[in-house]
């Protein structure tokens, strides 16, 4: 009898052999769909992504649509579904794009044409409906009115020999990447026949976004005679300022401002079927700067009203309407998930038409709804519904990644609920996610005691969930032998408005109290090990680990605090050196404070004002080109544990930004993660120990430092 085969575990070399499933675009009829899929050659430290065609009846096998370009994107339908345009970056008929540019395929194959050839590139695009003209959007240089003459400066600009970036204005970079010098970012239209190509914006003054939202940010009226667009209205462009939706008339040139409120943001603008209606996403940020985004309808100038004004659930961008304009479908938050939703018009009511796991993107098309949606248990797949038949079943479209799944032993993932912080306002129920190494059974493995690896997410408007990420995959965490805990802490997205702004003003005093609950639990498991417990986190979540460096007390039993080791990355530590980021004109927001108003509000909320308590040993993460949390942060957190003697290591990348993307990165960031637990004592083998002696053991430990956890001044 042949042995059975020991199934493998994900090690971070597999994680990068899955293929990654972008977002799927139907064609009019809802019967054929195009999505991107992107695979990586990790001898070349390279990814390339390509177009594939998929049939949501399952007419046809699905078919790999583009083979010659390397990073094909973005793909959408003509109007008459006879044609499909993407964005790529190829050569062709001896010319080599060096910007994105715009291509068309025939749905049955063939070679794609360019019909673009606009020197600064395509940021993103939408059809016109008469199939013809294709709008989109470019960063161009706003004094200059034709195409030629943006051609020609782009050229002198590539071949300039400087390199410094100037600039006197106050919203200049984003992430990881300088706003272009000089530059907006305006809408254009172009000719599909002649490649013609003019300036939509030219002498408005007008410019999409700066933080780029995408075609999002846009939509084209069904007669094609207008588009509606967001846009900052203030002189000054800053980053949290409340966007403003307005009208451009085509025919007449004229924009008319359809809600223009310093109160209330406005995002993904959509026309309903008949056109009489735009559906956006309203925040009243003027009420609390942490407003959730709502529904909203808008039916002319001045004359539009949020709905579901006691729906406690953030909604999420782009906005489809059914095909009978009745309602509107969105993604939108619930503890811990991302479910796709509908809103009937007439009714006022909310209902899911996909639940569980993480729905990543969507279209509709006729009465078909398509998506991508994971879960922790697998990477993103295609499925098909019918949006307007009530229970109406998901359906599978793809196996692109099943028969390395299949192969794949996968930890159990579990759901837990621990009273954390007590807050008046939102009480002080948390959640907390558990995966499991493979084969870890809690009834069986509690004579065994196991590390436990808290992965903190960051935000904090975020949430850790029923998701498969590939930056902090926590199956390539369990399976390395240890329980991997994510808590929902205060702030966290999904679990209503109250929730995530109670921490305002006092950032780390209610995340620690609730992450330490979640400690306090894990340490009442018969299979947990209180000698081996770490703290991990990226971005927030580096913040708070820098945070719990500083604030987790010392006992005779834990000289270095209950936490044998931590992992910061991409981590704030030093709340003043970070006006330097991005973000800066938001950040006080969160504060409720600027420093040089109230230093010591600020000192109260910054990790490195508590730098003489910090004493665990940790390794810090960062990357050069991180403009959310500049590197200055990792580097003086990693300095400041050097100069005082605590056990430190440092990993820092010249050419990563805020996450680690390149897959070469990747091998060495997940190698340098689980080597510094290791070092820690994480590969120690499980210690076997009565039930009964665990649980006692446990419970001393949880209990010791309970009184002394929290202070929150410098």
């Amino acid at each position: 009898m042949q042995a059975m085969k020991k199934p493998r575990i994900l090690d971070a070399a597999t994680l990068w052999q899955i293929a990654r499933v972008g977002g799927p675009a139907l064609c009019p009829d809802g019967r054929q769909l195009v999505c991107s899929v992107t695979t990586t050659d990790i001898d070349k430290n390279q990814s390339s992504t390509h177009l594939w065609l998929l049939h949501t009846n399952h007419e046809k096998q699905p078919r790999q649509l583009t083979a010659c370009g390397g990073k094909d994107g973005q793909a959408a339908w003509s109007p008459r579904g006879d044609t499909i345009a993407f964005m790529g970056r190829r050569e062709q008929a001896g010319e080599k794009d060096s910007t994105t540019q715009l291509y068309l395929i025939a749905p049955d194959g063939g070679e794609a044409r360019r019909v673009s050839h606009f020197s600064p590139g395509i940021e993103s695009f939408k059809w016109m409906p008469d199939g013809q003209r294709i709008v989109f959007a470019a960063w161009v240089w706003p004094g200059l009115k034709t195409a030629g003459a943006q051609n020609k400066q782009h050229k002198a600009w590539a071949a300039r020999q400087e390199t410094g970036y100037a600039t006197g204005e106050a919203y200049y970079r984003h992430w990881d990447h300088n706003v272009p010098q000089d530059r907006v970012l305006h809408l254009l239209l172009l000719d599909v026949a002649s490649g013609r190509v003019s300036d939509l914006f030219a002498g408005t003054g007008l410019e999409l976004p700066r933080h780029d939202e995408g075609n999002a940010a846009y939509d084209v009226h069904p007669s094609g005679q207008r588009i509606a667009f967001v846009h900052d209205p203030a002189a000054v462009q800053r980053l949290g300022n409340p966007l403003a939706l307005s009208e451009l008339n085509l025919t007449t040139h004229r924009v008319t401002a359809l809600v223009q409120d310093p109160a209330w943001d406005l995002a993904a603008p959509r026309y309903s079927p008949d056109g009489q209606r735009i559906a956006a996403i309203a925040a009243q940020v003027g009420r609390v700067h942490t407003a959730l985004g709502q529904l909203a309808l808008v039916t002319g100038p001045g004359r539009w009203q949020a709905l579901g004004r006691t729906w406690d659930h953030e909604v999420e961008g782009p906005l489809r309407w059914s095909a009978d304009g009745q309602a509107l479908y969105f993604k939108a938050e619930e503890r811990g998930r991302c479910h796709l939703w509908r809103h009937r018009l007439a009714s006022g009511r909310f209902d899911t038409v996909y639940t569980g796991g993480w729905v990543q993107h969507f279209d509709a098309a006729g009465d078909t709804l398509a998506l991508a949606a994971d879960s922790a248990q697998f990477p993103a797949r295609l499925y098909a519904v019918n949006g307007q038949q009530a229970g109406a079943a998901a359906q599978r479209l793809d196996t692109f990644n099943d028969a390395l799944m299949q192969g794949l032993a996968l930890g159990r993932v579990h759901e837990v609920t621990v009273q954390g912080a007590r807050d008046k306002a939102s009480g002080s129920a948390v959640q907390m996610w558990l995966t499991f190494p493979p084969g870890f059974d809690p009834e069986t493995s509690a004579v065994s005691q196991w590390p436990v690896t808290h992965v903190i997410h960051g935000g904090p408007y975020a949430a850790a969930g029923d998701t498969f990420g590939f930056r902090w995959n926590t199956q390539v965490l369990a399976a390395h032998g240890q329980v991997i805990a994510q808590v929902n802490f205060h702030g966290s997205s999904g679990f209503g408005h109250a929730f995530r702004h109670s921490l305002i003003g006092r950032q780390g005093a209610l995340e620690l109290q609730d992450i330490e609950a979640g400690t306090d639990w894990l340490l009442q498991q018969a299979w947990a090990d209180p000698s081996r417990i770490y703290a991990t986190g990226g971005s927030y979540g580096g913040f708070l680990v820098a945070w719990m460096n500083g604030h987790v007390p010392v006992s005779p039993a834990w000289p270095r605090g209950r936490y044998r080791a931590y992992v910061c990355h991409a981590g704030v530590f030093d709340r003043v050196a970070t006006f330097s980021a991005d973000s800066y004109p938001v950040r006080p927001k969160d504060l409720a404070a600027n420093y040089w108003q109230n230093m010591p509000r600020v000192l109260a909320q910054s990790p490195h004002a508590f730098a003489g308590q910090m004493n665990t040993p940790t390794l810090v993460i960062h990357g050069a080109q991180d403009f959310r949390v500049p590197d200055c942060n990792g580097l003086a957190y990693y300095n400041t544990l050097k100069a005082r003697g605590v056990d430190a290591r440092l990993l820092w990348f010249p050419d990563e930004n805020h996450w680690v993307l390149k897959p070469q990165n990747s091998l060495q960031w997940y190698a340098e993660f689980l080597a510094w637990l290791d070092r820690h004592g994480a590969s120690e083998k499980p210690k076997k120990v009565r039930k009964n002696e665990a649980r006692t053991v446990a419970r001393t430990v949880a209990r010791a430092p309970a009184k002394k956890r929290l202070t929150n001044s410098p």
